[in-house]
């Protein structure tokens, strides 16, 4: 209609945050998610603390650096891409027997496991340390010649460090997340038994909010099932050495809780500049001087009466006699003076 104005509309989209949940990251970055959660226990993805307590939380600047990397996201899958022992023996070039030796010997450290139907340990391993760990001369010995007599007899004795390695990494995995001395402490305390818990933290107190910041290991069957059990074995230090470092290292961080954080005071202002100055310069007030002490009567000299003594001038005209004695001086001696009375004046001087 004519003399109308038509208002232009504006469509207000909201503004997309700035993190997002791990999922989401997941989803963005091409990756199932233990393979993202993978990727960020061993630092490939950065993460943050969720400023409302909701776990961690991606930043888009991230996503968006790991995705301008050359080859994404085949390289960044390559990276986190995990091996049995079947596969792993192939990247090698070794037979399963010579493989499954390495790692009970702890030269291959694996970095997840999980229980198969038949409750045998199944144990995971990087496919990228695997093949380092070929690639590097030095274990050359190890991977085509014959094993060393000493290692033989070891694994002759029954040694295994699969498991004490992978506790190890994974406690390294939390202590990276860690942020403060009580949660470091949870983390270690998550691969003691509950005894040697007990023995160190005495306080009922610390010992309830050290197993509420204890994380979560990975489940393995129902609670009390045989496949749980297992999991919490392998998932317990068992070793004595084991136990003693780490023992050592939760003391330590039990005693950082216990330190107070220091009091920052506050800058001084130029009033207290010039207060704290004015009580540096004040000099001390010099003593009083105590007044002496009258003198003893021996002490005082006494006038001779045969000496002359010089005497004020009479007044009145009457001069005292020598032999009188002086009349005593004060306030009531002045206030009861004796005036003369003036002679009388007007009616009382002519009578009455």
């Amino acid at each position: 209609m004519p003399g109308t104005t038509i208002a232009s509309v504006t469509t207000l989209t909201p503004e997309r945050p700035a993190r997002c949940a791990p999922s989401r990251a997941a989803r963005e970055l091409g990756l199932k998610r233990y393979e993202f959660d993978l990727a960020v226990q061993l630092g490939r993805i950065r993460t943050v603390p969720d400023e409302g307590g909701g776990g961690r939380r991606v930043d888009w600047a991230e996503l968006a650096r790991l995705q301008a990397q050359a080859g994404f996201p085949e390289t960044l899958r390559a990276r986190v891409r995990i091996v049995g022992t079947k596969e792993g023996a192939l990247l090698m070039g070794v037979s399963d027997g010579r493989f499954a030796r390495l790692a009970r010997l702890g030269l291959l450290v694996p970095v997840h496991f999980y229980l198969n139907r038949y409750r045998a340990v199944v144990w995971l391993y990087l496919a990228e340390e695997l093949r380092q760990f070929a690639a590097n001369d030095d274990h050359a010995e190890l991977i085509k010649g014959r094993t060393p007599e000493t290692l033989r007899s070891q694994l002759m004795s029954g040694l295994d460090l699969r498991p004490r390695n992978w506790r190890g990494r994974h406690l390294g995995f939390l202590l990276r997340q860690a942020e403060d001395p009580w949660t470091r402490a949870g983390a270690i305390a998550a691969f003691l038994p509950d005894a040697e818990i007990a023995g160190i933290v005495k306080s009922p107190y610390e010992r309830a909010r050290l197993n509420r910041l204890r994380p979560a290991l990975p489940d393995h069957g129902a609670p009390g099932s045989p496949s749980a059990l297992l999991g919490e074995e392998i998932m317990t230090a068992r070793d004595a050495d084991e136990i003693a470092w780490l023992t050592a290292d939760l003391t330590r961080q039990l005693e950082a809780t216990r330190v107070p954080p220091p009091v920052s005071s506050p800058a001084p202002g130029p009033r207290d500049h010039t207060t704290r100055q004015a009580r540096v310069r004040r000099l001390p007030t010099p003593p009083v001087p105590r007044t002496p002490a009258p003198a003893a009567v021996s002490d005082i000299p006494m006038v001779r009466s045969d000496e002359p003594t010089s005497r004020p001038p009479a007044r009145d005209g009457h001069a005292p006699t020598p032999d009188a004695p002086r009349p005593p001086r004060g306030l009531l001696t002045w206030l009861c003076r004796r005036t003369p009375r003036s002679a009388p004046t007007g009616r009382h001087a002519r009578g009455t």
